[in-house]
């Protein structure tokens, strides 16, 4: 109290100038409404004054000067009313938060603070004439008068009043405001009541001018925080709007896009196809999301200008005409009139334009050449020619996916452009399921949901791939008419390159169809191909059954089947009719595919839903039946592993340091499944903080393939690639029938800094492959993996290679 007692003159000043500039700063806040600027103007303005005249009271208090007689009265005056005034003008802010913020009626006790505020000035001014509230000796100094307790009483039943109306309707007020509101109410209280008993301390003013102050701040706070829900509003709504137009741009490309393909049935879906495919290729060739959905959209309507085409020509089956296929090289042209009208897309009008250019110039409709030919639209030709070739077409099915390959790496650098083809490649060898298709003969990618089977394979869904993750598949099926107990749906388990069933001879050929077995669902089993199928019955609990279960027959019973494989084993289980059969399948390798397709004989099948869980299969999770095939047991073993990659890269070595100079040298046999040249060893270059692939911080380099082929998965390496076939090459067939048999290969690695160099040469196919890593990696690792291969005896030294180069 000594303290303030010795400085509030100057505190006085100190807060009646930020005061002051509160009064500026609220006349110039226009974001609030100006009702309530005028408002907070009035109430700073007033705390300002009632300070100063307060301080003015204390400096002439004592002095019997005429300038003190009148700067006395005046400011004493100006202090009880303005303290007055103050709680008026707090009630004035409250009338107007809850009209307009809490969007209530004021309650009737504001009302009676503006009857206690006009009569407490009322008071005021008869005190003026009679002395009720103080008065002034000879020497002209204040003195309290006896009715000094009731100048004290009117404010402080103001505020009561005013911390009621509070309390009571906080919950319709903003909790900044209100704490701030709480503040202004019971601080000034308790100020008045320790300001009773302590004489020449004006504990009240400053409070009361203290509160002011904070509630313009904690004002101010609100405001700054319902401009910034506001702001976010108005982005919400804008991003709703642009989300609204983005929907409304999409489905109008696809309704459109639909209607192109809807003319002829065999190329229904290709445009999505082709627009899914290219924004693939666009995304892993490392665009940004904007132009990878450019490139989609682009690719969505690339055949808009066979609108132009007549009917007859696009559902011809048999072979075009010079006329008919000169009017159909036309659609590039009007596809490019139409969108072009689209201004503020124009890169759907390029890729309507030119996606029947070639990269050898000798494409339409202009002829262009190489990177003469819009980027966009040497994407969208790969995933087009890829699209037709995976498609079904009145005179062909889809071509097998290795066909596919092959053709697209014979048109690298003359159909297609070398970057998106590779990228393309790419894509097709990680598509090891054979997923990017067209599945289905009919106008949809999603399978069968119903069939109706007479005899047995006479209706049958697409394959559905078993892989190392859970396949569930539901299903409702009633017995029809002729049923009895054999109408039950079956099971085919099989592998074929294009994941359908296959009845005739010579397709079983051509896509090389092996059937493995088949699965009746009341747990009836028929062994094909597989080496043994092995079947127990169970209950839903994995019990033994019942003997006297109830047979629930001849009504629609509901199946569950849960699918699942792990190397050269499936798992299948069937629950339905009060019981489940599990069924084991040991497959002939562990290379093949494997597909399931039902059907049934004398049944209803409905309702048939599948889907493909996160869940890893584990080999404990499907008993061993058989024993494993292996083609490296047995086999001599260098100082790294023998390692079995019976399909794309499911298996590698450990990983191998690479310092200076370091020479592999292994034995690489293909598996007898293997048929394409890329089924041979490969050698990746990489980082991973734990040294595994795939592992943590895991980036390859590069990706070396002894056929010739390279990948780099990494954008801050560049790689240049030499291949040239010597002397010792003969032909293809030849190449691949040597690494059937077996041969011994050696492949040589140099590390300079950030310059790796792999060099290999077999069978006349000699191998250069430089990598520029672009940013600092400290350790590099070296691995063997491959397609389809058994890689043993691997050995790995180092060797000063540096005079060898």
């Amino acid at each position: 109290m000594e303290f303030l007692q010795a400085h509030q003159l100057s505190i006085m000043l100190f807060l009646s100038g930020i005061c002051g500039i509160l009064v500026v700063l609220t006349l110039i806040t226009w974001s609030l409404s100006p009702k309530r600027r005028r408002i907070l103007a009035l109430l700073e303005a007033a705390a300002m004054f009632l300070l100063l005249a307060d301080r003015l009271a204390y400096q002439y208090r004592g002095d019997p000067s005429t300038l003190g007689f009148w700067m006395v009265r005046i400011s004493n005056f100006s202090v009880f009313f303005l303290s007055l005034y103050l709680t008026h003008a707090l009630t004035l802010y409250l009338y107007d938060l809850y009209r307009h913020d809490a969007k209530i009626t004021p309650p009737k006790r504001l009302a009676a603070c503006e009857a206690l505020y006009a009569g407490g000035v009322l008071l005021l001014i008869i005190s003026q004439f009679t002395g009720l509230y103080y008065t002034f000796d000879a020497q002209n100094t204040y003195h309290r008068a006896s009715g000094y307790m009731i100048c004290y009483l009117v404010p402080l039943l103001i505020m009561l009043l005013q911390l009621t109306a509070i309390l009571q309707y906080r919950k319709s007020l903003n909790r900044l405001i209100v704490r701030a509101l709480l503040l202004n109410t019971v601080v000034p209280l308790a100020a008045s009541v320790i300001q009773i008993f302590t004489y020449g301390l004006s504990l009240t003013n400053m409070s009361i001018v203290g509160m002011a102050i904070l509630l313009y701040v904690f004002a101010l706070i609100d405001l700054n925080k319902s401009l910034e829900q506001a702001r976010r509003h108005e982005i919400e709504i804008y991003r709703e709007e642009e989300k609204r137009e983005h929907e409304m741009f999409e489905q109008t490309a696809e309704a459109l896009a639909d209607a192109i393909d809807a003319k002829d049935k065999y190329t229904h879906g290709h445009s999505s196809r082709v627009a899914a495919y290219s924004q693939q290729i666009a995304r892993k060739a490392g665009k940004t999301d904007e132009e990878c959905e450019m490139v989609y959209f682009a690719g969505l309507l690339h055949d808009v200008g066979k609108i132009g085409i007549p009917d007859q020509i696009i559902t011809k089956e048999g072979k075009l005409t010079d006329e008919e296929y000169a009017q159909i090289k036309l659609h590039p042209v009007y596809g490019n009139q139409i969108l072009s009208r689209i201004q503020q897309s124009p890169y759907l009008s390029i890729g309507a334009h030119h996606h029947h250019e070639r990269y050898d110039g000798k494409g339409y409709p202009d002829g262009l050449k190489g990177e003469d030919i819009p980027e966009i639209a040497r994407i969208i030709g790969v995933a087009d020619a890829y699209d037709a070739m995976t498609s079904k077409r009145s005179y062909r099915d889809p071509i097998p996916q290795d066909k596919v390959r092959e053709e697209i790496v014979k048109g690298m650098g003359t159909q297609f452009d070398p970057e998106f083809a590779k990228v393309m490649l790419h894509m097709i060898d990680l598509d090891t399921e054979y997923r990017m298709k067209e599945l289905t003969e009919g106008a949809s990618l999603a399978p069968e949901t119903s069939l109706r089977c007479k005899n047995l394979c006479d209706s049958y869904t697409v394959g559905f791939a078993i892989i190392d993750r859970i396949t569930r598949i539901r299903l409702f099926c009633a017995p029809d008419e002729d049923g009895g107990e054999t109408g039950l749906p079956w099971l085919i388990l099989f592998d074929s390159l294009d994941g359908r069933i296959q009845n005739t001879e010579k397709k079983k050929k051509d896509l090389l169809y092996t059937e493995y077995g088949r699965i009746r669902f009341d747990g009836y089993t028929e062994r094909a191909e597989a080496r043994k199928i092995e079947m127990r019955q169970l209950t839903p609990d994995g019990s033994a059954p019942a003997e006297n279960e109830e047979k629930k027959q001849g009504r629609v019973v509901r199946y569950d089947i849960e699918a699942m494989r792990y190397n050269d084993h499936m798992l299948i289980r069937i629950t339905g009719k009060g019981q489940t059969t599990q069924t084991t399948v040991a497959l002939p390798d562990s290379s093949r595919y494997s597909y399931i397709s039902i059907t049934g004989e004398h049944c209803l099948i409905r309702n048939l839903r599948i889907e493909q869980d996160d869940t890893a299969v584990t080999q404990e999770m499907i008993p061993r039946i058989a024993e494993e095939i292996s083609y490296i047991r047995g086999c001599p073993e260098g100082n790294i592993p023998n390692i079995q990659v019976d399909r794309w890269r499911s298996a590698a070595t450990e990983a191998i340091p690479i310092t200076g100079g370091l020479v592999l040298r292994f034995h690489a046999r293909s598996l007898p499944t293997a048929r394409l040249i890329w089924h041979c060893p490969f050698v990746t270059v990489y980082t991973a903080r734990d040294r595994r692939i795939n592992g943590d911080g895991f980036r390859e380099f590069a990706l070396v393939r002894l056929d010739g082929e390279n990948w780099e998965s990494d954008d801050h390496v560049t790689n240049t690639l030499t291949i040239n076939r010597t002397g010792r090459f003969s032909d293809w067939n030849e190449w691949k029938t040597r690494f059937r048999e077996g041969i011994d290969c050696e492949v040589e690695i140099l590390r300079e800094g950030n310059r790796i160099t792999v060099l290999t040469e077999n069978l006349g196919i000699a191998i250069k492959c430089v990598t520029t890593i672009q940013d600092e990696v400290s350790e590099v690792y070296a691995a063997l993996t491959g397609d389809q291969c058994a890689i043993t005896n691997i050995r790995a030294e180092t060797r000063d290679l540096r005079e060898t180069r």
